[in-house]
């Protein structure tokens, strides 16, 4: 009997089988190369894209950087430019401030000048709120007029008659309407005339008569006389002549040469007086500005001191030339020494019916 043959197990493989294999592994080889290779692609682009956006960036920066340098550029310009506008500026103000300097001195005493000027100004307003006030005061006056004899109305503002047709003024011109003390006139009588026509007290007497001529009646008549050792009209060549109160022009002159008049000499009232009975015609209203009793009754003199019982004599000599009926009105401007001048003055005024002031130091 035969023996079966035992089968054996034997592995093989095609070579279908194998190109399969390896062309599978071909496949599989490129597919993962392929994989591989997209990945890159896409960052490439996303870094290009990146870097064309960096690129434009710098490009942008690059032309901002350009724009800032050339405004860096125009403002260092303007810089300059206002740099030298500078120095002229400061070269002008130190040549105005060398300048200044310069002048300082002067402009010092212009504001001086200017600050005094200031004062006398408001001094003048108040001098023509007070003389407003007095011409008020003289309107109301006006409406009580006082009767008395003698030719014409007389008209009293704060005791001091200031009517008439014909006024008549004296003003005493002698050396003691320098002061009010007897140590000052002889002290002014040695300055210049210039200083001599500063005085107050004469001062003050010719802004009284500038005064009185402000008040005279319109379409009256004047005169004014000035007088020291002897008598002569205030206006040359009007000796005996009445003038016009219309013409203001000829009252500006006559108050302007009394300005000019220094005050000298002594008192000759007899001379004065005269005046009054020589008028034609008469005077109807006096006025006699005066400071002192006379020293003297004719144009020289040799006694180099007079005594009050002597110049009392002299003053009741004079005052019997004076007329009947003719009101003499008194404006005594006090002086030192002088005691019997008021009582005199103020009995003389009584007996011809007239009006006595004693002219205090801000008047008018």
């Amino acid at each position: 009997m035969a023996r079966k043959r035992r089968s054996g197990e034997i592995f093989s493989m095609s070579f279908l089988d194998c190109m399969s294999c390896g062309f599978g592994a071909v496949i599989l080889f490129f597919m993962i190369i392929n994989s591989r290779n997209d990945i890159p692609d896409d960052q490439t682009k996303a870094l290009q894209a990146e870097t064309d956006k960096l690129e434009i960036e710098v490009l942008e920066g690059r032309k901002n950087l350009a724009l800032s340098r050339t405004s860096i550029q125009k403002l260092e310009t303007e810089e300059d430019e206002a740099n030298d506008q500078i120095s002229i500026i400061k070269a002008l103000i130190a040549e105005l401030q060398a300048e200044l300097a310069k002048y300082d001195d002067d402009t010092l005493a212009k504001i001086q000048a200017i600050e005094k000027l200031q004062a006398d100004i408001k001094s003048l307003e108040e001098e023509v709120k007070r003389l407003l006030a007095l011409k008020k005061e003289q309107d109301q006056a006006g409406q009580r007029i006082r009767s008395f004899k003698g030719e014409g109305d007389r008209q009293y503002l704060t005791g001091l008659k200031l009517g008439g047709e014909r006024t008549l003024i004296l003003v005493d011109r002698s050396a003691s309407m320098l002061h009010e003390t007897i140590v000052n006139i002889l002290r002014r009588k040695n300055l210049p005339e210039s200083e001599q026509l500063l005085s107050r007290k004469w001062r003050q007497v010719v802004a009284s008569v500038d005064w009185l001529t402000s008040q005279f009646r319109p379409k009256s008549q004047y005169q004014i006389y000035m007088f020291n050792n002897v008598t002569v009209p205030v206006i040359k060549g009007t000796d005996g002549l009445w003038l016009d109160a219309d013409d203001s022009d000829q009252i500006n002159d006559a108050i302007n040469t009394l300005r000019r008049t220094v005050p000298k000499n002594g008192t000759n009232m007899y001379s004065a007086f005269q005046v009054i009975r020589d008028m034609s015609p008469r005077p109807d209203n006096v006025i006699l500005l005066v400071d002192s009793m006379p020293t003297m009754d004719a144009a020289t003199s040799t006694k180099s001191v007079i005594m009050a019982g002597e110049r009392l004599n002299l003053f009741s000599a004079a005052t019997q030339l004076v007329p009947s009926g003719i009101p003499i009105n008194i404006m005594l401007y006090p002086m030192e020494g002088d005691a019997q001048a008021a009582v005199s003055f103020w009995a003389l005024a009584l007996r011809t019916r007239g009006s006595f002031m004693s002219v205090s130091h801000d008047w008018p």
